[in-house]
């Protein structure tokens, strides 16, 4: 089992494909209806903030495997021209809690390795107060899923460090330029890592190797 102190310092140690996010950090509390920054720089690493480029920027809930967006932030900034965003956390989102984190999704940069995947970038998880909402049973089924798999990890997108990652995608609601959702409504998208994609590959082969072998022994 994984204690949320040893979760808590994997995504402080996060910053996955050179985005480090300097706010929110593990000790930051954001307040529903009031403003809150979001805000990064380079982690001196390869590629630089110009190759990660425009970005969507959201709250998440979740763990390695499957996240949850519960409120998108921005669909599209270049983090290389700009280094903090200012927003209105949504209090229908969730409940008061400690499993938020923020994540940026690159819309340019992919894994070098896996180049169907977008880089992403983690957030430390932080405290959202004054919040109204709550986790459905489906969303707090991935909170508890951080006992097996704890989010973070330095490989350059979530595909290196993630078996597979289901984004259940709220119906949302427009708030200004913001996009927030509730998670107690339901609309779901499905993206399988790369990581899972080699598990599944190799499972396929090895049945396939197995079935080839049987066949030669009965001939």
């Amino acid at each position: 089992m994984f204690s949320k102190s040893l979760i808590s310092l994997a995504l402080a140690a996060s910053a996955l494909a050179n985005v480090f996010i300097t706010s929110p950090v593990a000790s930051t509390i954001f307040t529903a209806g009031q403003q809150a920054t979001i805000s990064w720089q380079d982690d001196g690493t390869s590629p630089n903030l110009t190759s990660f480029g425009a970005s969507l920027v959201g709250i998440y809930t979740g763990n390695a495997n499957q996240q949850t967006l519960l409120q998108t932030v921005n669909t599209s900034v270049d983090v290389s021209t700009t280094s903090s965003i200012v927003f209105t956390p949504d209090g229908t989102i969730g409940p008061n809690s400690d499993e938020y984190f923020v994540r940026f999704t690159s819309l340019v940069l992919h894994d070098t390795a896996n180049p169907q995947f977008p880089a992403e970038a983690f957030s430390a998880k932080f405290t959202m107060a004054g919040m109204t909402g709550t986790f459905n049973s489906t969303v707090q089924a991935e909170i508890n899923g951080q006992s097996t798999a704890p989010i973070g990890g330095t490989a350059t997108s979530s595909a290196s460090s993630a078996m597979k990652t289901t984004y259940t995608t709220p119906a949302a609601s427009t708030l200004g330029s913001q996009t927030s959702a509730s998670a107690s409504t339901s609309a779901t998208a499905t993206k399988t890592g790369a990581a899972g994609k080699v598990g599944v590959t190799g499972i396929t082969c090895f049945v396939g190797a197995a079935a080839s072998l049987l066949g030669a022994m009965l001939l």
